[in-house]
């Protein structure tokens, strides 16, 4: 064996001292995002089945929640909203007392040093689940810009540290930051959902912000999962818009695509671990058939390691715990 050469790389391997010293890849506390959904009425906590450890929280229970997520050293939130009222244009979604604006002025008030992002959508406040102005079966691009600017703009107003639109028509970028320098909002950014795929991992999402579509699905507006150049375009339009950060959405299933993102634009990139993901490890978990933590800081470690610089992830608060045994 003494004249054999190869490389000798278990040296880097040997103990936990030396595979901490050269790690390369790193998930903190502050690279989470905790999601949040509140509700209308008094002391309502509901547990949402498809996703085991999640709830939907009215007003008065948010500061238990935002309480929690502090002791634990998180420190974003993004905020969703489920309304007690919908209509066929969402107009829960701008009031200056809708359920997001108040949630927004709550935490500010009472949890000032936590971030707040809010969802920007009308999916959860029409009565037919879709993301815009439906007409005669189909979502109206154009018109539907001016209602989620203006959902953009009274988020500002309550007080939101950022603004997430989700919604996937073209233009909404650039709608929403004109929508804010206008109304004076010109410091505050926006974390484009730049890359949205039309995916099942969706499902238990839907449960808990009460925002499946009443007919047909969202295909016309979200991304094909067999696109990848798509992505980029884009990516590039939001950019060009005035996008501060892009989300790509899901993360798991789409790391090649998280990874090209971060190589071509130089904003901060965002992973949004959905709830489908979330709760098919919860229900692996349960059966004993995987080892959470494990699975979990290997699944985060993973979007890290594509280039998500932010995680938006129900696992937020479990991930924090995990860091801390570290």
């Amino acid at each position: 064996m003494k004249d054999l050469e190869f490389k000798r790389h278990r040296r880097l391997r040997r103990t936990d001292s030396m595979r901490a010293l050269v790690k390369e890849t790193h998930l903190r506390k502050e690279d989470l995002i905790y999601p949040i959904f509140v509700l209308e009425g008094e002391g309502i906590k509901n547990p949402v089945a498809s996703m085991p450890g999640v709830h939907q929280v009215s007003l008065d229970n948010l500061s238990e929640e935002m309480n929690e997520l502090e002791d634990l050293g998180v420190r974003s939130v993004i905020v969703f909203g489920v309304p007690s009222e919908k209509d066929e244009v969402g107009t829960q979604a701008y009031q200056q007392e809708g359920i997001v604006q108040r949630s927004i002025r709550h935490i500010k008030e009472a949890h000032p040093s936590l971030t707040v992002v809010a969802d920007t959508c009308l999916c959860q406040y029409t009565d037919h689940g879709h993301c815009g102005v439906v007409r005669n079966g189909e979502i109206i691009n154009d018109e539907s810009l001016e209602l989620i600017t203006k959902t953009a703009v009274s988020q500002a107003e309550a007080g939101a540290d950022v603004i997430a639109p989700s919604n996937m028509m073209d233009g909404f970028v650039a709608a929403i930051r004109q929508g804010l320098d206008d109304a004076g909002y010109s410091d505050i950014p926006i974390m484009s959902y730049a890359v949205k795929y039309a995916s099942a991992f969706y499902g238990p999402f839907r449960d808990a912000a009460h925002s499946s579509p009443q007919f047909g699905d969202r295909r016309a507006y979200q991304m094909d999962p067999a696109n990848r150049r798509e992505a980029i375009r884009e990516a590039q339009s939001d950019v060009e818009e005035g996008a501060d950060f892009l989300i790509v959405k899901p993360a798991l299933s789409y790391l090649d695509v998280m990874r090209e993102v971060k190589d071509r634009f130089h904003l901060p990139l965002v992973a949004y671990n959905v709830s489908g993901e979330y709760s098919m490890i919860k229900a692996a978990a349960a059966n004993g058939w995987v080892n959470e933590q494990e699975i979990v800081m290997e699944k985060l470690t993973s979007m890290k390691r594509a280039g998500a610089d932010l995680i938006i992830t129900y696992f937020a608060k479990d991930a924090a715990r995990y860091i801390d045994q570290q």
